[in-house]
């Protein structure tokens, strides 16, 4: 079943704002192909009050159920912003990158503005959510597995080469160009930017980025006294004005922006 630990993300840019409560955790071993974690989502605002929520998506699908309902996201390359207001809620299932074609048979034909799930269960979620007590995560697990346990046996071959390869690019920094990337999984540049393109509607060297995106920003939020000049370079960046450039286009804002805005400042 479900983990002990809660699942960490470097996709929250912003983590720790007041009156928003973030929970992750998994489903257990037998869905690590189809699913990375669960995320779920709760706030209850003062009147009036906006939380800015800013996201840079890891390069997977996410299907998101909310009070009206559960629609399949893709990943995109640049940061999302949410904000919240008032009182509401969201389940999130971050899916491991290959498995989106087990919600979509095209997806690359999913847009930022979603695809609606209609097999998804989001009446039982919506049911679980509205009347949240301390059984409820015991029982929102139950009935995500019962959706998701299915689908495990119908990945590919495609979706595991794109899982590996999402694995690298995540989690092994010396890995900082594609073709590097195609090596570390023993097929061709061409056969891994086809598949990746395909299942994700992005790049190998997305992949990439994504990481170094997402750990710079993240750094940057958490410790604003970080030295960006030395930050870029653990990076593998050539130089500031590079690095400057990547950040800017990414996340929308400069890195002196990100420290900025970090709490306490």
């Amino acid at each position: 079943m479900n983990d002990s630990a809660e699942p960490t993300s470097r996709g929250h840019l912003n983590p720790g704002a007041p009156d928003v409560h973030f929970d992750r955790f998994e489903l257990g071993a037998d869905l690590r192909e189809v699913l990375r974690h669960v995320w779920l989502v709760r706030w209850h605002l003062p009147t009036g009050a906006v939380q800015r929520q800013r996201v840079l998506t890891y390069p997977a699908f996410n299907a998101v159920f909310e009070p009206d309902g559960c629609a399949l996201y893709p990943p995109l390359p640049h940061v999302q912003i949410r904000e919240l207001d008032g009182a509401s809620w969201g389940v999130g299932l971050l899916l491991r990158p290959g498995a989106g074609i087990l919600f979509s048979p095209n997806p690359n034909a999913v847009d930022a503005a979603g695809t609606s799930l209609p097999d998804a269960p989001a009446a039982r979620v919506r049911t679980l959510l509205t009347d949240w007590s301390p059984d409820s995560r015991g029982a929102l697990v139950t009935t995500l597995r019962s959706w998701l346990a299915p689908m495990a046996d119908r990945l590919d071959d495609t979706a595991r080469l794109v899982n590996a390869a999402c694995d690298l690019a995540e989690n092994d920094r010396d890995l900082l160009r594609a073709g590097d990337l195609a090596d570390a999984v023993a097929v061709t540049p061409r056969t891994l930017e086809r598949a990746v393109r395909d299942r994700l509607g992005v790049t190998p060297k997305w992949l990439i980025e994504c990481r170094r995106m997402q750990e710079a920003a993240t750094t940057l939020f958490a410790a604003p006294d970080t030295d960006v000049s030395a930050l870029a370079a653990d990076l593998g960046f050539t130089d500031y004005p590079h690095f400057s450039r990547s950040y800017r286009r990414i996340i929308g804002e400069t890195p002196k922006q990100t420290a900025t805005a970090a709490p306490g400042r």
